[in-house]
């Protein structure tokens, strides 16, 4: 899928009337029709499945929210599958409706600006529930997931629900990110999908529990390792591509320790530097070419990829704690401010520290900064749009999506490193209450 791209400069980009909020519409049979009959061939092709918990309990008409895990593409045509009759709105990102807003809106969609506190966002949802009595549907995780595991989810998501006082849904599914996960370059395979729709809170149950508790049952709910399912499942991908991409997650060598070395094909990984070699099996285990290979000492299992991503946080969180972790690079710019169109306005720099982001323009008045205590995440994403992989900062008025012009400079890492600096700067009660904001 591509974006409209419109070349500006920074000045002509910074005249532009920033996006103007305008309240949901309510999905109509229609396209609510439209969405069931795209999606139909491709939950065919996977043999999609679903089973329902305690459904009976919510009412026919009656409004909720609809919490879902988020793996891949796959997840939105389960949704549109799953809830055939129930008028749903669909909390979206503000880059999915440039070009498109007309379709977006018609669809039920509301757009969102990822991890960027956004009241907007949630008077919009409000007005859903409680105006055109329609239920909701939010990826609380904000982003696909990069290792197959669950993302953090803020604190805010607790306190939302108090807000929102309808009883919520929770759809958790199985097989998505194997079938498409992001690293592997949008290249479907043949795996089952299922997904499990669930009752988990009823407004009464709200009413009586804390945040506190509500974002405990939250957090049990999305706790999940899919690549250790997969194993225990016995679920396999024989796609002879199935590794490649995977350096993207997997950018630092747990043998050699050296970054930048990663590379692959076909169905494994190796490092440049130590020629270590891992295969990734059918079921998803890493096999270590050399049995005497030396790893990290620590509770980790380096033959599955989410112990792998999470060597590397732990050692972002050193590199940050020592005072060693600094990235400076040049960037290409993409900006975004209304659904008219993106914007590429040149080139810039980069840099991300403790103090957090800094961006500035090549020959242009561009100079945002972002402390690390703006967000507890970070938007990045593979492949944006077919523009390459990127980082993206702003505000509500304006985002700003930095393409390394270094291929070799990882994503995920900055991502990793974002999440580390934001619980290392604000301590663990403060952090919960800024999530909240």
């Amino acid at each position: 899928m591509k974006i409209k791209l419109t070349p500006k400069t920074y000045r002509e980009f910074e005249a532009l009337s920033p996006y103007e909020n305008k309240k949901p519409i309510k999905q109509t049979p229609f396209w609510k029709a439209i969405m069931k009959f795209v999606s139909k061939k491709d939950l065919a092709d996977c043999h999609f499945t679903y089973s329902e918990e305690g459904m009976e309990k919510l009412g026919e008409n009656e409004p909720c929210l609809i919490l879902m895990n988020h793996s891949s593409f796959t997840d939105l045509e389960i949704a549109a599958t799953i809830f055939p009759k129930r008028p749903i709105n669909i909390v979206t990102t503000l880059d999915g409706f440039i070009g498109k807003e007309w379709l977006m809106r018609k669809m039920g969609c509301i757009p969102a600006r990822k991890f960027i506190t956004d009241m907007p966002l949630v008077k919009d949802i409000m007005y859903c529930l409680h105006k055109l009595g329609t239920s909701v549907l939010m990826y609380p995780e904000a982003s696909y997931s990069f290792d197959g595991t669950a993302t953090k989810l803020p604190a805010s998501v607790g306190k939302c629900i108090k807000m929102f006082k309808v009883p919520v849904v929770m759809v958790t599914t199985t097989g998505a990110f194997q079938r498409d996960p992001l690293y592997n370059g949008l290249k479907k395979r043949d795996v089952a999908v299922s997904a499990v729709v669930k009752y988990l809170l009823s407004k009464e149950d709200i009413e009586k529990k804390s945040i506190t508790e509500i974002n405990d049952i939250l957090s049990d709910e999305f706790s999940f390792d899919h690549w250790r399912w997969q194993r225990n499942a016995h679920i396999k991908v024989t796609e002879d591509f199935r590794a490649e991409g995977l350096e993207r997650v997997l950018y630092k060598c747990p043998v050699c320790g050296k970054e930048k070395m990663m590379h692959s094909k076909g169905c494994s990984i190796s490092c440049s530097s130590c020629k270590t070699t891992w295969e990734l099996s059918e079921e998803g285990e890493l096999i270590c070419s050399k049995k005497e290979a030396t790893f990290p000492s620590g509770n980790y299992d380096f033959s599955y990829v989410s112990d792998w991503y999470r060597w590397e946080r732990d050692v972002i969180r050193k590199e940050i704690a020592e005072g060693k972790y600094y990235l400076d690079i040049p960037v290409d710019i993409v900006a975004v401010k209304d659904t008219k169109s993106a914007y590429s306005i040149g080139s810039g720099r980069l840099i991300h520290s403790t103090n957090g982001f800094s961006l500035t323009g090549d020959g242009s008045d561009l100079a945002y900064s972002q402390s690390s205590k703006h967000s507890y995440s970070l938007y990045a994403d593979y492949f944006w749009y077919e523009l390459g992989d990127m980082i993206s900062i702003g505000t509500l008025k304006a985002q700003y999506y930095c393409f390394p012009k270094d291929k070799s400079i990882n994503v995920a890492k900055v991502r990793l490193a974002t999440e580390e600096l934001f619980k290392l700067n604000i301590p663990a009660k403060q952090a919960s209450a800024a999530e909240a904001m």
